[in-house]
């Protein structure tokens, strides 16, 4: 029963925080650190992030379509469409995180997973994320402004950056107004998302470890109900507020890690 209560609280987690700019990352390891609770292990990661995935394809199934027609049209036509340019943008977006996770993995999964580099990056970057959400911009999405929100992404491997902020943070900085960086960051998760669960399932397989079948489905439901429900209520929040809530729970928690660090 512990294991199975374990398990919805980490799928909870996992789908209020994957899409929300406060890392999901760093909340999957902080109850490991914090509460002494076992590694949920390989499998379940892999689950949690399919049933987030599925509820950001969920969501956004129109405009999947859309991009995937869109495609389609161009290479029949040989003629670039706006579905088929965002196409190119979401590549070219992904392309260096791909590359950093396979490069970076053993320091990934090694010493930046401490309750010091989670607390020291929440604040970090919820800072970053004030400053660019200061600014106001018009500009249109480009595969220069494509790359640099890839690149920023790659910032979201250490544990505590929280991958959609920061490309969020990049979108703003950029010139993006809220609406096109929410989105781009949006889809922008689709690819990556797919491919750290392909990665990762590849290791899986290699390691042969057992898994629990009805713990995975559990993981998958919960996650993907959160995950949507999470995606549709920030949204219609921060067109409306902002990013400024996000940010103080995020400098309220980085200081809380460093107290507790420090008192342990």
């Amino acid at each position: 029963m512990d294991e199975y209560f374990r398990a919805v609280a980490l799928a909870l987690l996992q789908g209020l925080t994957e899409f929300l700019p406060i890392s999901s990352s760093a909340h999957l390891i902080l109850p490991a650190q914090l509460l002494g609770w076992p590694d949920q292990g390989v499998a379940f990661d892999v689950a949690v992030h399919l049933g987030s995935l599925l509820a950001v394809l969920s969501y956004f199934y129109r405009d999947c379509l859309n991009l995937l027609n869109g495609s389609l049209r161009a290479a029949s036509k040989r003629c670039m469409n706006a579905d088929a340019y965002m196409v190119v943008y979401l590549i070219i977006g992904t392309l260096p995180v791909v590359v950093a996770g396979v490069l970076l993995k053993d320091a990934i999964s090694g010493q930046l997973r401490s309750v010091p580099v989670i607390a020291t990056t929440t604040i970090l970057f919820g800072v970053l994320l004030a400053l660019a959400d200061r600014r106001r911009g018009q500009a249109l999405m480009s595969c220069r402004a494509a790359l640099l929100i890839g690149c920023a992404q790659v910032l979201a491997l250490v544990p505590g950056t929280s991958r959609s902020g920061i490309t969020m943070t990049a979108g703003l900085f950029l010139g993006l107004d809220r609406e096109r960086a929410v989105r781009f960051s949006f889809l922008l998760s689709i690819p990556v998302i797919l491919a750290a669960s392909v990665l990762t399932s590849a290791e899986l397989l290699v390691t042969a470890t057992p898994v629990n079948p009805g713990l995975m489905l559990l993981g998958i439901a919960v996650s993907a109900a959160t995950a949507y429900a999470t995606i549709h209520g920030f949204i219609a929040w921060v067109n409306r507020v902002g990013f400024m809530p996000f940010v103080l729970y995020r400098c309220v928690l980085g200081i809380v890690l460093w107290m507790v660090w420090f008192a342990g």
